[in-house]
């Protein structure tokens, strides 16, 4: 279902922001596609995995996408998703996010988020309408960028290491053993991760993990099977490596 406010309310520029509604069936893919103003990319129901051609995130519906203008991107769902969209100009404010990232939805955004896609997207500037986006706006800003961002590479041979660890999670091939492969020095291979990804090997290796978990969580898999497929020998690590990386609990995570 799409709401009053789609369509070519997506690119046009005649207002700062403006809102959109749209539900997705499970296992939905939005081929790769751009707009020329920024978007905060957020579902108030299920799991959304974003990629663009530097990265990837996976957000619940506490946490949202912010993605730059022009910048291309894919959106899969996981699970039904009832998906809450703001396409904001560049100009609209200053102080918004200035690269592409994972932000916090508190309770407040996400009620106007809510409210936003409700708007008709030729709303007066000077008007209740009005006065709502600029709070919205005001309230963009303010929040914090969140570590819910998987860096992929350009380096060809580090991608494919890369698409290795994302394929198998729970593949247990040490770094020493990939610069083999690759013909390099373990230092080498090291050093070339590192500057592919902006992480060590060990870090990205942990972060796939843990992101890759969160969309298995949201297919309502058992904790416990999560930690063994995403490479965690017991329940209690993957726990303690996740409430480090979050801040809660698996169990907790989508309350």
């Amino acid at each position: 279902m799409i709401s009053h406010a789609a369509g070519s309310a997506y690119d046009s520029t005649a207002t700062p922001v403006t809102g959109v509604a749209v539900d997705y069936p499970a296992g939905h893919v939005i081929p790769p596609h751009s707009h020329p103003r920024s978007q905060l990319v957020y579902a108030i129901e299920g799991v959304l995995a974003v990629e663009t051609a530097a990265g990837r995130w996976v957000v619940p519906p506490t946490r949202a996408v912010w993605l730059q203008a022009g910048v291309e991107h894919t959106i899969r769902t996981r699970g039904a998703v009832r998906m809450r969209s703001l396409f904001v100009n560049v100009d609209a404010i200053e102080g918004l996010p200035g690269s592409d990232c994972v932000i916090d939805v508190p309770p407040l955004l996400r009620e106007l988020i809510l409210a936003a896609t409700l708007v008709p997207p030729d709303y007066p500037a000077d008007s209740r309408d009005g006065r709502l986006m600029r709070f919205l706006l005001d309230e963009l800003r303010a929040l914090p960028v969140l570590p819910f961002h998987l860096p992929w590479p350009e380096d060809a041979r580090i991608a494919r290491v890369c698409r290795a660890l994302t394929e198998d999670p729970a593949a247990t091939v040490t770094a020493q053993l990939w610069a083999a492969r690759l013909a390099m020095s373990p230092k080498t291979f090291h050093r070339h991760f590192l500057r592919s990804t902006g992480v060590s090997f060990g870090r990205w290796r942990q972060q796939a993990r843990l992101l890759l978990a969160l969309e298995a969580l949201a297919q309502g898999l058992p904790v416990v099977r999560v930690a063994f497929d995403h490479g965690y020998e017991s329940q209690s690590a993957f726990a303690a490596a996740f409430k480090r990386q979050f801040g809660v609990p698996p169990t907790a995570f989508y309350r």
